[in-house]
């Protein structure tokens, strides 16, 4: 089969993977499955994959085929999986987790303490087929496609996750803002109007994200290059400022907004990463607002978010590609050109 491969880190995206011909996964363990890859979302974490960002954090054998947001059909599976059987529709959650470890135990699933994390640690769905687990596939109600649905196995369930962290603390009344309406951020907008009653402030560079976030609840619009993120928000907060702030682009310059713009008690989420934390110490404990840290949602997450998207609460705006076109869809992301989500046809 042909899969897209990462043999070295580069910061080259028109040429980070390779099409290459591999060996067509198997059946292997009695609770394996093999999924036909019909969609297979490409993340920015793919570009950090192969510039060699999370070399240090996990465990990466080259040549590794990418891709963790996978969606395809059932074709193969292990002797004990009843779960789901060959010809069924299904969504893959990224994570191929134990069950018996304690943060399994517990629920964490993304603490898995023996997690294999496709296209991130072991193959991923840049691929015509995907090795994963019963434990980690979850069957697709009727009308739901695999190819439309792909992204949210990490976009998705990770806007999701932090979206329902901020609603725990969301009142009627209060303000949330979602920082950066792209492939994450357009669907934690829909979150949290789906819901929760607070009132949200999108901000972007682009117009047609905006655009977008506009069409999908947001009451307030700001870009930052027109106008002062800081008064805007003090002046649609009346100076109170946002009891949660969704972070979707993680820059230096977002974090830097949140002892401005967060209310006192309140939470900026860092989803999207490459940028750094620098205030003072004083400044966490004058307005005692946190920053809180997120990561993939967990299993019972995509659950849910599949639940929303079957009653047409989020919405998917995507993009197809071919396998082909891989690096050029790596480059088209690096430089903001994709509105919502690439989704790979294999």
């Amino acid at each position: 089969m042909q899969a897209a491969r990462l043999h070295e880190y580069t910061d080259e995206m028109s040429e980070g993977l390779s099409i290459d011909d591999v060996d067509r996964p198997t059946v292997e363990g009695p609770t394996d499955v093999i999924v036909e890859v019909e969609g297979a979302g490409w993340c920015q974490t793919d570009n950090h994959i192969i510039e060699g960002m999370w070399a240090e954090y996990v465990p990466q054998p080259l040549p590794m085929t990418l891709g963790h947001e996978n969606a395809g059909t059932v074709v193969g599976t292990g002797a004990e999986v009843d779960l789901v059987a060959e010809g069924d529709p299904v969504i893959c959650h990224p994570v191929q987790t134990c069950g018996t470890c304690r943060p399994c135990r517990l629920g964490e699933t993304m603490y898995c303490e023996n997690d294999a994390f496709n296209g991130l640690t072991t193959d991923g769905g840049f691929a015509e087929y995907l090795h994963t687990s019963e434990r980690s596939v979850i069957p697709l109600p009727a009308g739901v496609e695999p190819i439309d649905i792909a992204p949210h196995a990490d976009a998705g369930i990770t806007a999701y996750h932090a979206a329902k962290k901020a609603i725990s603390d969301l009142n009627p009344g209060d303000h949330a803002v979602v920082i950066g309406v792209g492939g994450l951020g357009h669907i934690g907008l829909q979150c949290l109007d789906a819901m929760s009653a607070a009132r949200i402030t999108a901000v972007d560079l682009k117009d047609s994200a905006l655009e977008l976030a506009d069409g999908y609840g947001a009451d307030h619009l700001i870009n930052p290059s027109e106008a002062d993120v800081r008064a805007e928000l003090d002046g649609i907060t009346d100076g109170k400022g946002a009891a949660q702030v969704l972070d979707f682009v993680g820059a230096d310059v977002t974090t830097e907004y949140a002892p401005d713009i967060t209310a006192a008690g309140g939470d900026h989420h860092i989803i999207g990463y490459g940028g750094h934390i620098h205030e003072p110490a004083q400044a966490l404990v004058n307005g005692e607002f946190s920053f809180v840290g997120n990561i993939v949602g967990r299993y019972a997450e995509l659950q849910e978010l599949v639940s929303l998207v079957e009653q047409d609460d989020v919405d998917l705006h995507t993009s197809r590609f071919d396998l082909g076109e891989i690096n050029m869809v790596a480059e088209k992301l690096e430089r903001r050109e994709i509105d919502g989500r690439a989704v790979i046809t294999p």
